[in-house]
């Protein structure tokens, strides 16, 4: 072979070699590196301002009597009290002036006391601000006897049963009799007595002599007048009872002239007069 052709094929190999290197050059992943610099974060603790603010010690449910041990001093951030707050700054005092209140809306652990939440005893309008709208207060004369042995307490739940003696009518085939029926249910005791609550004293029964019931005005007339019948009795419901406050029952059609099949023999007062029910006139 001729020296030239020699050094055509050195050429053509060291070419190709070269060609060779540079495409395994490019197929390698390039690699870069970087310093990343990352700012140190400091959380800085801000000291909040805080006062002392009056709150409850427990759960106290309407009609409750506030006592001393109901309620303390705690810490309170400034920039959350709301107007009406006690705070012990302004009133150093205001456990032992709060103490024997009785609560008007339920207060919970921990809650700030507001004054439209209580109400001192012998404030006027104290009961009414314990009854639900629309409803009345009436009371009933009760004894051992009526009212389960002295074991009602305020905010207790009972059924009233009015018992009356009927009076004999042959010609419209009634007989003489003691009849008794319920005629409301499920109503709420809001006081025994002048009692709200008896927790304050540690009681857990009060023989008392009236018991004032919330009722609707139709129902107050109803209890007015079973009280001029006979006797009404107070029985105790027990505390899981699955009747809402609008399913009472009451026996309304007593209060009808002519008395309702149930009473039919009542006797009603007419004018100081008495009156068989069914007699008509004003």
């Amino acid at each position: 072979m001729s020296p030239m052709r020699i050094i055509i094929l050195l050429l053509a190999l060291a070419a190709a070699g070269g060609a060779a290197f540079l495409v395994m050059q490019l197929s390698q992943p390039q690699v870069r590196t970087e310093i990343v610099s990352k700012d140190k974060l400091v959380v800085e603790e801000m000291e909040v301002s805080k006062v002392e603010v009056l709150t409850v010690t427990r759960d106290i449910a309407i009609g409750e009597t506030v006592k001393a041990e109901d309620l303390q001093w705690s810490p309170w951030p400034e920039a959350n009290v709301v107007e009406g707050y006690y705070l012990q700054t302004a009133a150093p005092t205001s456990i032992e002036t709060l103490t024997g209140a009785v609560i008007k809306a339920a207060l919970f652990k921990g809650e700030p006391v507001l004054p439209q939440k209580i109400a001192m005893k012998g404030e006027q309008g104290l009961l009414a601000a314990l009854m639900e709208p629309d409803m009345r207060a009436i009371s009933v004369e009760i004894s051992a006897e009526s009212a389960s042995g002295g074991f009602i307490l305020p905010n207790d739940r009972v059924d009233l049963i009015l018992t009356y003696d009927q009076k004999g009518d042959p010609e419209r085939g009634i007989i003489e009799r003691t009849v008794a029926t319920t005629i409301v249910q499920n109503v709420r005791v809001l006081a025994i007595d002048q009692n709200f609550s008896t927790e304050a004293e540690g009681e857990t029964a009060r023989l008392g002599s009236t018991a004032t019931l919330e009722v609707s005005p139709r129902e107050a007339e109803l209890l007015a007048m079973g009280q001029r019948l006979g006797e009404v009795s107070l029985s105790l419901r027990p505390l899981d009872n699955k009747i809402s406050g609008t399913e009472r029952d009451p026996r309304t059609e007593l209060l009808d002239e002519d008395g309702g099949a149930a009473g039919a023999g009542i006797t009603i007062i007419r004018n100081g007069q008495p009156a068989p029910a069914g007699v008509g006139g004003n």
